[in-house]
């Protein structure tokens, strides 16, 4: 989320569903992508390194801007993961996330929609 926010930097957030797009939200990653690697050089590992703290083990959080949020027309043309989206539309409780330095950010563009559930809050402030 650079330049807004840096490695490392602590985040208050607010458990919400009322999300408005620009918001800051934190939201728990999808499964990374896995590299592989030509066999001399070791087996497939993970794209992404843990992020701290884990809300459970395994679970990795991101920290994103919402660009979309449920009703809004899905962004096709910024988004490859969602030009093939069956809705018009951001389905209910769904949202679209962009990370504000998109050279670097791993987001919609990639994962598509964040699901239901997977939305942990917005953040009120950096600490």
């Amino acid at each position: 989320m650079e330049p807004a926010l840096h490695d490392a930097d602590r985040v208050l957030v607010r458990r919400t569903r009322r999300i408005r797009p620009g918001q800051i939200v934190v939201v728990i990653a999808p499964d990374p992508p896995l590299v592989h690697l030509p066999p001399d050089e070791g087996p497939a590992v993970d794209a992404l390194p843990a992020v701290e703290p884990l809300p459970q083990p395994g679970e990795r959080l991101l920290i994103k801007r919402a660009v979309a949020v449920p009703g809004d027309p899905v962004p096709r043309e910024r988004f490859p993961a969602l030009r093939d989206a069956p809705h018009a539309v951001v389905p209910p409780e769904s949202l679209v996330v962009l990370g504000d330095n998109p050279d670097a950010s791993w987001d919609s563009r990639e994962f598509g929609f964040v699901r239901p559930g997977e939305c942990v809050g917005v953040v009120v402030r950096k600490l």
